[in-house]
C-alpha cells in the first residue's frame, strides 16, 4: 500500500501525503537506528518524511533519500520532505541561511515544508540547547511576526514549497494570520496530537481557518528519557484501545493512528521495526465507526508526554494557554 494516493490539500494548492514517517532520534538511539528505519519506511511505501535540524540526522535522511533515488525507488518529486528552523535561529538574517544549511546535510536544493519548530526564540550561537551557569535556557525576545516574513522569503527563493508552524497555540496562530502584510498563511501546524491529547479545540480552530493540523507523537511518543515523564502512561498499553484493535484484528498503533487520519490530521508515525513500519501503513485499509471514534473521543485526558519545560519561562511559551 502507498500512501501518495491519500493526499491532503494544502491552502497553497501543495499536497501533503496523508501519513508522514518520523525521524526525531532520542540521545539513547543510534543515528544508524533512523537511516535503516527511514530506509524501510521508503521501501514500504512511505513518502512523506519528517526531519528537524534539531533532531541532528538531516545528513542520515538525505543520505537515504539519495540512495533510494539512485536506485529507482523513488524520484525527488515522490518525496515529501519536511524540515523545520530551530529555536536558535529565529532572527530574521538567520532563517534562510540555517534552511540552506539543512538542504545542504539533506543533498535536496528544496524541502516541501519548512516550519518554525516552537514560536519561542532562543539565544542564537553554536549550541542548540543554550543555558547558563545555572542550568537555565538562554532565550532571545524575537517577534516570530518577523520570523515568519523571513520564512516567507524562503518560499519565494524556492527553498521551501511550503511553510507552516510548529507547536503554536490558536492566539500564536491568530497573531500570524492577522499580520499586516501577510503574503503566506502558515499551511500546517504541526503539534503533539494523540489518543490521550486529542487536540480538539485546537484541531476546529485550524480547520476553520484552512490549516493543516500534523499530529507528533501520535503513538505516544518514543517516550526518550530526556524529556518523558517515566511515570506516565504508556498509550499503546490502554486496554480500550487493546479492545477495539481485538475488535478490528488490527493493532493498537493503527487504531491511534486511524483515529487521528478520520478527523482529518495528517499523522505522523515513528517505529525503528520493519514489521511495525510495515503495518503502520495499513491505516488506509480499514475504518472506525462513529461509535468506536465516540469511544476514542473519550480517552482524552490532555496529557502532554513533551511540554518543552526548557522553554517555559518565555512570554512566547505555547502550552500555558486551553489550546
Amino acid at each position: 500500500m502507498n500512501s501518495k494516493h491519500q493526499q491532503v490539500k494544502l491552502n497553497d494548492g501543495h499536497f501533503i501525503p496523508g501519513l508522514g514517517f518520523g525521524t526525531y532520534t532520542p540521545e539513547e538511539v543510534p543515528k544508524s537506528k533512523t537511516m535503516e528505519a527511514t530506509k524501510m519506511a521508503i521501501d514500504a511505501g512511505f513518502r512523506h518524511i519528517d526531519t528537524a535540524h534539531a533532531y541532528q540526522v538531516e545528513e542520515e535522511v538525505g543520505q537515504v533519500i539519495q540512495s533510494k533515488i539512485a536506485d529507482g525507488t523513488v524520484k525527488r518529486e515522490d518525496i515529501f520532505l519536511t524540515s523545520k528552523l530551530w529555536c536558535t535561529f529565529h532572527r530574521p538574517e538567520l532563517v534562510q541561511p540555517s534552511l540552506e544549511r539543512s538542504l545542504k546535510k539533506l543533498q535536496l536544493d528544496y524541502v516541501d515544508l519548512y516550519l518554525i519548530h516552537y514560536p519561542v526564540p532562543m539565544k542564537p550561537g553554536e549550541d542548540d540547547f543554550p543555558t547558563d551557569e545555572n542550568g537555565k535556557s538562554m532565550l532571545d525576545t524575537v517577534d516570530f511576526c518577523a520570523t515568519w516574513e523571513a520564512m516567507e522569503k524562503c518560499k519565494d527563493a524556492g527553498l521551501a514549497k511550503s511553510i507552516g508552524v510548529s507547536n503554536f497555540n490558536h492566539r500564536q496562530l491568530e497573531m500570524i494570520l492577522n499580520k499586516p502584510g501577510l503574503k503566506y498563511k502558515p499551511v500546517c501546524n504541526q503539534v503533539e496530537c494523540h489518543l490521550y491529547l486529542n487536540q480538539s479545540k485546537l484541531l476546529d480552530f485550524c480547520k476553520s481557518k484552512d490549516i493543516v493540523l500534523v499530529a507528533y507523537g501520535a503513538l505516544g511518543t518514543q517516550r526518550p528519557k530526556r524529556w518523558v515523564d517515566p511515570g506516565s502512561p504508556v498509550l499503546l498499553n490502554d486496554p480500550i484501545i487493546c479492545a477495539m484493535a481485538k475488535k478490528h484484528n488490527q493493532s493498537s498503533a493503527l487504531i491511534a493512528l486511524r483515529y487521528l487520519l478520520q478527523r482529518g490530521i495528517v499523522p505522523l508515525a515513528q517505529s525503528y521495526k520493519e514489521k511495525e513500519i510495515r503495518e503502520n501503513i495499513q491505516v488506509f485499509e480499514f475504518q472506525l465507526s462513529s461509535e468506536d471514534m465516540k469511544v476514542l473521543d473519550g480517552l482524552n485526558k490532555n496529557l502532554r508526554y513533551l511540554p518543552a519545560e526548557f522553554l517555559a519561562d518565555h512570554p512566547n511559551y505555547p502550552f500555558s494557554d486551553e489550546y
